[in-house]
């Protein structure tokens, strides 16, 4: 997709917001459009095999005790759906059109569903039922063309980070807790992979790469991307991530089922709380994680993990408690690998962390570990670098 139709397709979803400005607070915009956005993109990928799916589970339906994998084989992705709706057909009957979706979105697959509820899209459809306006957002989400064969994985990346900062910034919220710049992205990658290019080229090598606040997914794919098409198409890379926000969890996972991905790889929850990745080393990490955000919520988690030391994830001490950038930052670092493999790790901050607090406190004990430690390869106000 060139930028001129990705400028008009989120200009386009962008409008539908405005069918709902009499009726749904501003906040609660992206409540609908998001999954709405998700469900259309779906709804695209799922059109050309839809009558293979419907027939074959027609077929087996009372006979087979399991059709998860027969009906992921027809649909050509790791998820289908089974109803007789798509976003077209549902149209064709107005007076029940709430209801219709309601049976749409349920016959997803398990794994898909799951997903689905995390945007507890039920609470919105009945407002939109409430409100009289369940056809014509349709019918406006009908009309954006969404297939993965006209919008790449990476263009739908762009839109949704596209769509969030634009929420964000109508409701005052930070944008920088979702949206990371690609050219900040693509920095990050070439600091990340480039003194390990002889490694990466060797045929079919395992690497993994890692986000501990991974939002929409986008800084896993381009890092992917940038493996297979720069250096080696032979790479097996496989991506890991966690993320705190329900909606955009649902985004990166979907997003990944569409590749083809495990998306069982991307986990659900605070990192910072409840690290469901606990243990595992990885090859490769970047991220850019929330500044300015407190982690007051969290603490007990946390303060609690610290006692174990090293043991844990906050062996170097923990930061003020209104800023856990260097929290995310651990959790990395506790991540890598041994040094005669060892790992590399990108990862974006704003300046606080990298200069707040005075000798003795929490910030500066964590600096000096990493100092004496020998991991910085580059310290700035905007990036940190470590081998």
């Amino acid at each position: 997709m060139n930028q001129a139709n990705h400028q008009h397709t989120v200009g386009f979803i962008w409008s539908i917001a405005n069918l709902l400005r009499d009726d749904f607070k501003r906040s609660k915009h992206p409540d609908v459009i998001l999954p709405l956005t998700v469900l259309r993109r779906l709804d695209c990928a799922l059109e050309k095999t839809k009558s293979d799916v419907l027939k074959k589970y027609g077929q087996y339906k009372g006979k087979l005790q399991e059709m998860d994998g027969l009906l992921k084989k027809a649909s050509g992705y790791g998820f289908y759906n089974t109803s007789k709706y798509d976003f077209e057909k549902l149209l064709g009957d107005p007076k029940n059109i709430g209801k219709n979706l309601r049976l749409y979105i349920n016959a997803y697959s398990p794994s898909m569903r799951e997903i689905i509820e995390k945007f507890k899209f039920n609470t919105q459809i009945d407002a939109l039922e409430d409100a009289n306006l369940t056809y014509q957002v349709i019918e406006k989400f009908s009309n954006v063309d969404l297939h993965p064969d006209n919008v790449s994985n990476l263009a739908m990346g762009y839109l949704f980070e596209e769509l969030i900062r634009r929420f964000n910034e109508a409701s005052n919220e930070n944008p920088g807790e979702h949206f990371t710049p690609r050219e900040i992205i693509q920095m990050m990658v070439n600091l990340l992979f480039a003194p390990d290019l002889d490694i990466l080229k060797k045929k079919r090598i395992i690497k993994t790469v890692y986000d501990p606040a991974c939002g929409s997914g986008g800084m896993l794919t381009e890092a992917k991307k940038w493996i297979l098409k720069s250096v080696n198409e032979t790479a097996q890379i496989e991506l890991f991530g966690q993320e705190v926000n329900p909606e955009t969890f649902a985004i990166a996972k979907s997003d990944l089922l569409l590749k083809g991905e495990n998306a069982e790889n991307i986990k659900f929850g605070s990192t910072l709380s409840r690290d469901k990745l606990h243990g595992v080393k990885f090859d490769y990490m970047l991220s850019n994680p929330p500044y300015g955000k407190e982690w007051k919520k969290d603490q007990k988690e946390i303060r609690k993990e610290a006692e174990l030391a090293f043991k844990g994830n906050f062996g170097a001490g923990l930061p003020r408690i209104s800023d856990g950038q260097l929290l995310f930052l651990q959790i990395m670092l506790a991540k890598m690998k041994p040094r005669n493999g060892g790992s590399r790790i990108a990862i974006v901050m704003n300046g606080s962390p990298l200069f707040t607090g005075d000798a003795g406190s929490g910030e500066s004990e964590i600096r000096r570990w990493i100092i004496e430690n020998d991991w910085h390869e580059t310290w700035g106000a905007s990036r940190f670098t470590m081998g």
